[in-house]
């Protein structure tokens, strides 16, 4: 298979893992916490890739491991645990169409702080996008009184996170292979994960069925949407760029729609709108 073509298939796969995991942290909600959840996440893939890729962390030289603690600390630590919280009070959909704009970030810290230069084009993109996110979160706090769409900063905050990290491993990672760089990454966040577990009340009411119910999907979300999708998202950074690798979240938001959809989830007219201005902003800043 060609290098361009592998390119587009990592990309698809990932969105179809990526893009299920929303619907995934929403069914963990129903008998879990969001630190339960996020610790738990990190658990489960670290746990299997230890398994897997143990023999790889010697291959990683002992100056690069201050960017695999970064990279551990922005790429999956914090992100987890802010998608767990704004779960609770917006849609998996929305929450996974705010995360398209990771892109948009991307360019932004490449910019401004890894040297990267960018066209007047994708600054536009970049102003579009954020115009497109200011209009879904509106629109969706008006015909959602119930949900506290304030929440939506959280995936926002997120979307920086794994902006940095991105930029992280192209600039400072790109010489190990993607499973050191995974596996190294839960080595760091296994024992914090541990001990933020246990300060909350899972051992307790780990017996209950439906908490057991919740755990499986958040296994699956461990070890398919985190662990073995961070594999291949690394693999496609070193093989193409920054913004390209990113751009997997123009089509997650089409996956995790039609899993709210499954899920009895809707979105009005105007956020539809939003979203395709999200998804054009973000067109216009990836475009080369």
């Amino acid at each position: 298979m060609s290098a361009q073509r592998l390119k587009w298939g990592l990309l698809i796969i990932l969105a179809l893992i990526w893009g299920s995991s929303f619907i995934l942290i929403k069914r963990g909600l129903v008998a879990l916490t969001p630190f339960q959840l996020g610790s738990l996440r990190i658990v489960f893939a670290a746990v299997f890739l230890l398994v897997i890729g143990l023999k790889s962390l010697t291959l990683i030289p002992l100056g690069k491991w201050k960017f695999i603690i970064l990279t551990a600390l922005c790429g999956t630590f914090l992100p987890v645990y802010l998608f767990s919280f704004a779960q609770t009070e917006i849609n998996s959909s929305v929450s996974a169409i705010l995360n398209s704009l990771t892109p948009l970030y991307t360019l932004l810290l490449g910019a401004f702080v890894f040297g990267l230069t960018f066209a007047r084009r994708q600054f536009f993109g970049v102003v579009i996008g954020l115009i497109g996110c200011m209009l879904l979160i509106f629109n969706g706090a008006i015909n959602n009184p119930g949900q506290n769409y304030y929440y939506a900063i959280l995936v926002v905050i997120a979307s920086i996170c794994y902006a940095l990290n991105v930029n992280l491993i192209k600039k400072h990672l790109s010489d190990l292979s993607p499973l050191s760089i995974t596996t190294g990454n839960f080595a760091v966040l296994l024992i914090p994960a541990l001990v933020v577990l246990s300060f909350t009340d899972f051992f307790s009411m780990a017996a209950q069925p439906e908490v057991q119910h919740s755990v499986w999907f958040i296994l699956i979300l461990g070890v398919v949407g985190t662990g073995i999708a961070n594999i291949i998202f690394f693999k496609l950074i070193q093989m193409s760029s920054p913004i390209f690798a990113s751009s997997v979240t123009y089509l997650i938001p089409i996956v995790a729609f039609f899993w709210g959809l499954v899920d009895n989830e809707s979105l009005t007219l105007v956020q539809f709108f939003g979203a395709f201005i999200i998804l054009f902003g973000v067109y216009l800043s990836a475009k080369k």
